[in-house]
Parts: structure tokens; sequence; C-alpha cells
């Protein structure tokens, strides 16, 4: 994983710093997408400044993704290739994002989903991405009304 990070960031003329290296660690280890409020509380002595910076660095070189939540919090993690193929759970209420493990049954059934669109709207697939939203256990125990965010349109 760092080989692959410090290649990825030579590519853009980048180096791969011990910050850089200490943010790839955090992000490794949390199992799960985090907003800067997190990965600062993993790196106490890194100023926000230096996070969103360095972390804009390894977004450019493809080392970090950002994943999209249901709220106005951005959550970073791994690429895919670094950290494996997988989709995630976002809770609606809290904004919390879980990494989930796919199977093999969700697997095939989202090759033919890709394949029904791809023949529908004449793209060629090349992967994709899958997440669901609902209600962490934790939020439904703490309440039984939830009502599901506006979504953002993408136009």
């Amino acid at each position: 994983m760092h080989e692959q990070a410090a290649l990825r960031l030579a590519v853009q003329e980048q180096r791969y710093t011990s910050v850089r290296r200490a943010l790839v660690d955090t992000l490794a280890g949390a199992g799960r997408p985090l907003s800067i409020r997190e990965i600062l509380a993993a790196n106490e002595d890194l100023p926000q400044s230096s996070a969103y910076r360095n972390i804009t660095a390894l977004i450019e070189a493809g080392v970090v993704r950002r994943v999209t939540g249901v709220d106005d919090h951005g959550r970073f993690e791994l690429a895919e290739e670094l950290s494996g193929h997988h989709h995630h759970l976002a809770c609606g209420r809290c904004g919390t994002v879980e990494d989930i493990a796919p199977s093999a049954r969700l697997e095939r059934a989202m090759t033919e989903a890709a394949r029904v669109v791809a023949d529908e709207h004449g793209y060629e697939v090349l992967g994709h991405q899958f997440d669901l939203v609902g209600t962490c256990p934790a939020c439904q125990r703490s309440s039984t009304e939830w009502t599901m965010p506006a979504t953002r349109s993408s136009t």
C-alpha cells in the first residue's frame, strides 16, 4: 500500500512525506471513510490546513478518494485499488458512512444492472460504486422518527 502510494505521488512529482504516510495509515486503519474532523482527531499534531492540503495531494495522485455522504461533510478513504472493492452504508441521520464487503450475489446483481443500463444508454460500464442510505442501528435505537433529507440534484 505504501509503495503504491509513493509511486502514485511520484508520477505527480510529489513526495510521500511522513504526514502523507500518517494520513494513509489513518485511512487504512479506519475501516470506513473518515471526515477531516475524524482524521484530525487521529492525528492530533496535524494542523487542519495541512490535513486539507495533503488530502488534496493524495486525491490528485489517486491514493485517496472523496466519498459523498448524505450530509455536507466530505469523507475520505483510500482508493479502491489500494483498499479493495467495497460499497457503503450511509446513515441519513448521523451521517456515518460504513464500508461493506460485497457478496458474490450482490456483485452478480450489480453486473447485470450495469449491463442493462449500458445497453439502454449506450455506455461502456467500467466499474460501479454502490451506496445505500438508511438509518444506522444507533440512530434506530435513539429515535424511531426520521425522514430522508432532500437529495442534491446532479445537474
